[in-house]
């Protein structure tokens, strides 16, 4: 149950979210952007990968069911059509993002039986795009830096070859996308239930060497984003797979968070590193998602309750304490101090695309009164 201040609170705020959407679509069309500069959407800062588009389409499909406008369902299809080609897209490890969020809300909220099988092809394909990057040695899906390189974001990817192999039959692209969430277990979630954000393999005989980041503070560190896309991610593996492995680290990738973060649910960019970002609003509002899910996944009671409970905690925190731009006058995003790449100096304490969407997402969710989309 979501109490009914909470469904109104996040009401208030996905209306702020419509209007903020609104304008940015408005005076930039056909613009992804990633990450705010000082507010702004509009900048020459470098992007570092290409990996966010299908969350600014996702928004707008949101608000497009949310108001039933025409306008809005005309905005989301143009969008989603704009990134129909990167379903071929083989130099990126995010086509989850991609699709997922936009083609997938798409063709839920489509009747017409047509166009529904036109957009699962799609759908289709992409996540048959992303299996080709599976490495056969070391059993993992290699990251867009480097053949030798995983990384734990990729978890947040799978499910759409999950998908792709259940929807064609595939059992070839079922087993390895297994084979990745399981290397993956194996090698970057550490005995506490923390994470590293990248493994490195040998290409000649797919040992594994080391744990490494790109985004947190050291190797042997956590960086909160990625604890997210991995308590989020193997809770949907575990989903598709009914595999008690994968509910098991889910909650220990889910537990570590609870115990190292502060009671209001919101953590620094990295949790070991002293004098660093105190807070990461884009691991929140993706934590807040997998915490739902994960309250409706698991068969114990009290975890449940937990999980729940937490999640709305996460979200009445952005929601209530400074975290929404509404109260900071031309602010062009939604959700403040969020960080993209501290090492490389982009996009820290801003709003960011994909703490946009998940925070959309989560809100909407609750709205309706908690149910999990998957």
């Amino acid at each position: 149950m979501v109490p009914n201040e909470i469904k109104e609170l996040c009401d208030n705020t996905l209306d702020f979210a419509q209007g903020q959407v609104k304008k940015l679509i408005t005076n930039h069309p056909d613009y992804f952007p990633l990450y705010t500069e000082g507010g702004k959407w509009k900048h020459d800062k470098q992007a570092w990968t290409n990996w966010c588009e299908g969350f600014l389409a996702g928004m707008i499909w949101v608000f497009a069911e949310r108001s039933g406008e025409a306008w809005w369902k005309q905005q989301a299809i143009h969008y989603s059509n704009l990134l129909e080609d990167r379903q071929f897209d083989r130099e990126v490890h995010d086509l989850g993002f991609v699709f997922w969020s936009s083609w997938r809300r798409w063709l839920a909220l489509t009747d017409d039986a047509a166009e529904k099988e036109r957009i699962n092809k799609v759908i289709i394909q992409a996540g048959k795009t992303m299996g080709l990057r599976f490495n056969e040695k070391g059993r993992y899906l290699r990251s867009f830096v480097a053949p030798e390189s995983c990384f734990i974001d990729i978890m947040m990817n799978v499910g759409i070859i999950f998908y792709a192999a259940q929807q064609s039959g595939d059992e070839a692209l079922l087993n390895l996308v297994t084979e990745h969430c399981l290397t993956t277990r194996r090698y970057l979630v550490r005995g506490d239930g923390s994470t590293a954000h990248e493994g490195l393999f040998n290409l000649e005989t797919g040992e594994f060497i080391r744990q490494s980041t790109h985004q947190g503070w050291r190797d042997d560190s956590s960086w909160a984003r990625g604890q997210a896309w991995a308590l989020y991610g193997f809770g949907t593996v575990y989903s598709y797979t009914k595999d008690k492995r994968f509910l098991d680290t889910a909650q220990r990738c889910a537990d570590f968070y609870i115990d190292r973060t502060p009671s209001h649910g919101v953590p620094p960019n990295d949790w070991e590193e002293e004098g660093g970002c105190e807070f990461e609003s884009s691991a929140a509002a993706i934590s807040a998602g997998g915490f739902l899910q994960l309250s409706q996944l698991t068969p114990d009671p009290e975890r449940s309750k937990k999980y729940h409970n937490y999640a709305l905690t996460i979200v009445q925190t952005l929601c209530e304490r400074g975290f929404v731009a509404s109260d900071t006058p031309g602010w062009e995003g939604i959700l403040m101090h969020g960080s993209y790449h501290e090492t490389l100096n982009l996009g820290v304490q801003q709003s960011v695309m994909w703490g946009e969407y998940f925070f959309v997402d989560i809100l909407d969710q609750l709205s309706k009164g908690g149910r999990f989309i998957g």
